[in-house]
């Protein structure tokens, strides 16, 4: 809400050969704090961070898994690239020592599924388990799969969300090649800027984003406290390029459109859209268009904000990190800004919310993810009424 940016040099690697040198870390994470330091060694850092995060969820939600019946809990996450460090690190083994000296423990720690996995294990949770990887709509569409989830009755709670940690050289080298990333290494706070004519990449971060969602009769009987309703979810292809989003919106826009209708929320009811917004030339163009196609002149009128200008882009683990603000939004009445909003492009011409937070009574909230191959997941918030 101080429209502060958490964005500095990265540490996680050494980026020197690359054209961007900065990112969005967890500083100071140890596991140690959350897992025994025996299981810690054994899991790579997207892992690490999601059984954190996953254990402060339940913790929040006074969720006292060990008095409920385990089997009707379940875990859904979404995931980008697994053990992506981990991944480089058997590779120069494999290269430099030989494929014997590689860990007992790689393949364990990088399948992207083991987040899931290892929540359920430390947890004790024993209901339905699974991983969505779909790029950087992934953990939107984890949490929309687990309301489905909730839905269909084959489980009472889910632990939803996503969780990233693919800060690495061979991930800089991939995204550097492609021209993704902002090089704005002497300023790194002002690097990640959504919507503004000097935009110039997304800044890679990392992170978890744990929710914990239930179905109203489980929550209610346990005298939970309801922060929101997930009232909507789809997902949609744009069935056009690897990397580039559709031109003309076309899928982010019938995602969103689709999203409404399972909500049951006409457009004017929409109070706040957090957007996708990475901070790359074309992306923050086509959802822009995107969201004129869909709520035409109602665009203007909308205020629209990306997190991402403050904490950059964790990939998989984005959406679920925007999913909280969303929920705050809805609950404290305020909405945080897009930082570093200075030079207005004329193709982006929609109210972002710029550098300031602002204050709103706040009942829906739409929020979108879209990511390569096509990928688009969007997600409906609403206040919970009783």
């Amino acid at each position: 809400m101080a429209g502060q940016s958490g964005i500095g040099p990265m540490t996680l690697c050494d980026p020197t050969s690359f054209p961007c040198r900065i990112a969005g870390e967890v500083t100071g994470f140890d596991p140690v704090q959350y897992i025994d330091s025996k299981e810690a060694r054994r899991m790579a850092r997207f892992s690490q961070l999601a059984v954190a995060a996953a254990l402060q969820a339940v913790e929040d939600a006074d969720l006292h898994i060990k008095t409920r019946e385990v089997h009707r809990i379940g875990v859904l996450l979404g995931n980008g690239n697994g053990g992506f460090p981990t991944t480089e690190f058997g590779c120069r083994v494999l290269v430099g020592r030989g494929g014997m000296k590689v860990s007992p423990f790689f393949m364990p720690m990088i399948l992207p599924n083991m987040a899931a996995s290892n929540v359920s294990r430390i947890l004790g949770i024993t209901g339905y388990n699974s991983t969505v990887v779909t790029a950087c709509a992934a953990s939107n569409q984890a949490i929309g799969e687990a309301l489905e989830v909730l839905r269909r009755g084959a489980a009472d709670v889910m632990l939803t969300g996503g969780t990233e940690a693919g800060i690495s050289q061979l991930g800089l080298a991939g995204f550097s090649t492609m021209r993704a990333l902002s090089s704005r290494n002497d300023d790194p706070q002002g690097a990640s800027r959504p919507f503004d004519a000097k935009r110039d990449g997304f800044v890679p971060s990392e992170g978890a984003a744990i929710l914990v969602m239930e179905t109203l009769d489980h929550a209610v009987s346990r005298g939970a406290n309801i922060l929101c309703e997930l009232a909507g979810f789809s997902s949609t292809s744009d069935a056009y390029h690897q990397v580039q989003p559709e031109e003309s919106g076309q899928g982010a826009m019938r995602a969103m459109q689709l999203a409404l209708a399972d909500a049951g929320v006409e457009l004017n009811e929409v109070d706040y859209i957090n957007a996708h917004g990475t901070s790359t030339p074309i992306n923050d163009v086509v959802e822009t268009i995107a969201l004129k196609r869909l709520f035409g002149d109602k665009a203007y009128k909308i205020p629209v904000s990306s997190t991402k200008s403050m904490v950059g882009h964790s990939l998989g683990a984005a959406a679920a990190l925007e999913a909280i603000p969303c929920i705050k939004s809805i609950c404290d009445g305020i909405i945080h800004p897009t930082v570093n909003h200075e030079c207005r492009d004329p193709k982006c011409d929609l109210d972002y919310v710029p550098n300031k937070a602002r204050e709103k009574d706040v009942k829906v909230v739409l929020s979108n993810a879209f990511g390569f191959g096509g990928q688009n997941a969007c997600l409906v918030f609403r206040r919970y009424e009783e």
